[in-house]
């Protein structure tokens, strides 16, 4: 009797354990993290075309000379037409190819510049004390064709994406003055009136330059720097340091592309 009731408290403590464990459920293996879809960017014949590109910078000489003084703030203005390219296989890349006008004007202190060779053979700048004038530029204006190796990051919204474009610029001259006004003296000035004089002689009538820009939306930043010489080899005479200059320009862009 005592073996009979010994073995039911047994199996009365055995069965719940194995109840136990048969209902236990083993816990779900965590899923695998489902990677990141890369998207794949589609050729859209019928995205966004800005084709017109306006930029407004500072323009400087590399390489001037220390005889050459300066004032005021040299201003670059060039406006372009352009054409947008994207490649089919990959259109976050895109070729721009356009023409337009570049324009410069370089301002000089107490100094003048015979660029018409009326007065020698050779160009030269020369400072003055009296018979100067207030204002004295030297202004260029160039017919240019830009080439740019475009990068947007999203090529559906170029509007709001970051974009990058490398490339350059060929240029051929269509004008270069100097332009001077208020004839100054010691005392004061001498006589309010403007003086204009035109001539290509002295400069080189291409114009070879690097660009790049970067832009957020419509709004971004560029730099060009001319490869070429700005005066003509032996205008200056020979040695002169003016054939080492190399006009460049930063500033702002405005371009949907």
């Amino acid at each position: 009797m005592k073996k009979l009731i010994t073995l039911s408290l047994a199996l009365a403590f055995v069965f719940p354990l194995f109840a136990q464990d048969s209902t236990k459920t083993a816990a779900p293996a965590p899923a695998s993290a489902t990677p990141a879809k890369k998207k794949v960017w589609k050729y859209n014949p019928n995205r966004a075309n800005d084709h017109f590109m306006i930029q407004l910078g500072y323009n400087g000489w590399a390489s001037k000379p220390d005889t050459i003084n300066t004032k005021g703030i040299p201003r670059s203005f060039n406006m372009y037409f352009m054409f947008d390219f994207p490649f089919k296989t990959s259109p976050r890349f895109s070729v721009g190819v356009g023409a337009g006008i570049g324009t410069d004007n370089f301002y000089l202190d107490k100094m003048t510049v015979d660029i018409a060779g009326r007065s020698s053979n050779t160009l030269a700048f020369k400072s003055v004390d009296s018979g100067y004038f207030k204002k004295y530029k030297i202004a260029t204006t160039y017919l240019e064709l830009p080439v740019e190796l475009r990068f947007a990051a999203d090529p559906d919204n170029t509007n709001k994406s970051w974009k990058v474009a490398i490339g350059g610029k060929v240029g051929t001259m269509l004008s270069a003055m100097t332009k001077g006004k208020n004839l100054q003296s010691k005392s004061g000035t001498v006589n309010s009136y403007t003086e204009k004089i035109k001539s290509k002689r002295y400069f080189n009538s291409t114009r070879l330059a690097v660009t790049g820009r970067v832009s957020k939306g419509v709004f971004g930043v560029f730099g060009s720097y001319q490869i070429n010489q700005f005066i003509k080899d032996g205008a200056a005479g020979a040695g002169s340091p003016l054939v080492d200059i190399r006009p460049f320009t930063i500033g702002l862009v405005i371009s949907g592309l």
